[in-house]
């Protein structure tokens, strides 16, 4: 992470596969001298260098209280929201037919996916310092590019993913007028042996079932290579810009 001078960074979700992995990189990263771990289970340690916050994407007044506590305790200029639903046992599972579609359940996959992070951008975005690099990034996914559907289904997760990437975009481009140091991006992780993507791993090619260590890496890489000229985009694993 050699594009920050000393990062302070949160991540959302800590208690996942993604977001446990990036605290675990980032903890062990030299230049990293606050780290504030986020999940609705508030775990539990606090240190030095580490502090534990409890946050519920679906309940603003938790969002409201954490950004609280970060900026009290000095503030962020890295924050990561590795957050995303695809399944929750038998109450939401993934669309493969219009017949399936449930208004419940789509507007659980949107407040999760796309309302929840725009939230945490209302109140973490104007923490990121003005005068040097701040980054704030979402887990998105390469099924909520519009362009890239050739096989359809998965109908509340595409669409909320898409949201949440016209979000990004849009908060991409009042973030730029107002802090031009600082970039809103979103990032495709891959499949990640997870338990989001288990169930569906079975047609994943070789070598593209990414451990949550390795995804942790790579989106670690993306996240300190990304120019102003990625502010707005959805970048996967790799880098490679995706189209909407």
């Amino acid at each position: 992470m050699d594009s920050f001078k000393n990062i302070r960074a949160l991540v959302i979700g800590a208690g996942g596969g993604i977001g446990q992995a990036l605290v675990e990189q980032l903890a062990g990263t030299a230049n990293v001298e606050r780290l504030f771990a986020a999940s609705r289970r508030n775990p539990a340690g606090d240190g030095d260098r580490f502090s534990c916050l409890a946050l519920d994407l679906e309940e603003e007044d938790s969002i409201a209280r954490a950004a609280a506590s970060c900026r009290d305790q000095g503030g962020v200029n890295l924050v990561i929201v590795a957050t995303g639903l695809l399944h929750q046992g038998s109450r939401l599972q993934p669309e493969k037919s219009w017949r399936a579609l449930d208004p419940e359940q789509l507007m659980r996959s949107f407040a999760v996916n796309t309302i929840g992070p725009a939230l945490v951008a209302k109140h973490f975005l104007p923490l990121l310092p003005r005068g040097e690099r701040g980054v704030f990034a979402a887990l998105s996914a390469r099924v909520g590019s519009i362009s890239d559907n050739r096989l359809g289904g998965w109908h509340g997760y595409r669409a909320s993913k898409a949201a949440l990437n016209m979000m990004i975009r849009n908060l991409a481009i009042e973030l730029a007028r107002r802090n031009p140091s600082a970039l809103c991006i979103g990032l495709h992780p891959g499949t990640v042996d997870t338990p989001l993507s288990s169930p569906f791993q079975g047609n994943v090619p070789p070598g593209k079932l990414f451990s949550p260590g390795r995804a942790a890496r790579q989106l670690l890489t993306v996240i300190d290579q990304a120019t102003a000229e990625n502010n707005g985009q959805l970048l996967a694993w790799d880098g490679q810009v995706i189209t909407p």
